[in-house]
């Protein structure tokens, strides 16, 4: 009886416990992690306690604190008010989106990095051939200009905008009456 509470002393008590030691090693101790979590939080609490513990009365710290805090809210109603003219004059919103197309590559990448850096986000650059991909986007001018044409050419209020032009297939197909079966049956049924 002794060497067995020998043993069990030795595994679970007085001090050490060899089983609680061994499962620490694959396992993290939850109260351990807590107050860890907490120590960390409190840490962090006092610095920012520290850093706004100064009133800030200057206009020049004022002004700062606006413009950084209007990025995110412009981004978001932005692309709200994207989404809204796209809606509403869709027209309009395409003969803008043509003039996106010209952007070049080079600046996509640049406007996402000052993005990426901005909201905090890791931006892993590419290799790119700019001159390439410069001289793609102007050979482009002239088709987004043709676009941009067309667009202007069917807006809602222009004479004929939606006109068979001088195609006279289109134009037999514009005024061919076809056989509208649900109006025959309705037809026929307000004739009883």
């Amino acid at each position: 009886m002794g060497m067995i509470a020998d043993l069990l002393s030795t595994l679970f008590g007085r001090g050490n416990n060899v089983f609680r030691e061994t499962v620490e090693v694959f396992r993290e101790n939850a109260e351990a992690g807590a107050q860890r979590d907490a120590s960390v939080q409190h840490d962090a609490l006092a610095q920012y306690g520290a850093e706004f513990a100064r009133p800030r009365q200057g206009m020049f710290d004022r002004l700062i604190d606006g413009l950084n805090r209007l990025p995110r809210p412009a981004l978001a109603l932005g692309t709200l008010g994207l989404f809204t003219s796209a809606m509403i004059d869709p027209l309009w919103f395409a003969t803008r989106m043509q003039g996106i197309a010209l952007v070049p590559e080079p600046l996509w990448w640049l406007l996402g990095v000052i993005v990426s850096f901005y909201f905090g986000a890791r931006h892993q650059s590419k290799q790119q051939a700019v001159q390439r991909d410069l001289a793609a986007h102007l050979a482009m001018a002239p088709a987004v200009m043709r676009n941009i044409a067309a667009l202007d050419g069917v807006q809602h209020d222009t004479p004929d905008a939606a006109g068979p032009d001088d195609d006279p297939l289109l134009a037999s197909e514009a005024t061919w009456a076809e056989g509208n079966p649900a109006l025959e049956d309705w037809r026929a049924l307000r004739a009883r």
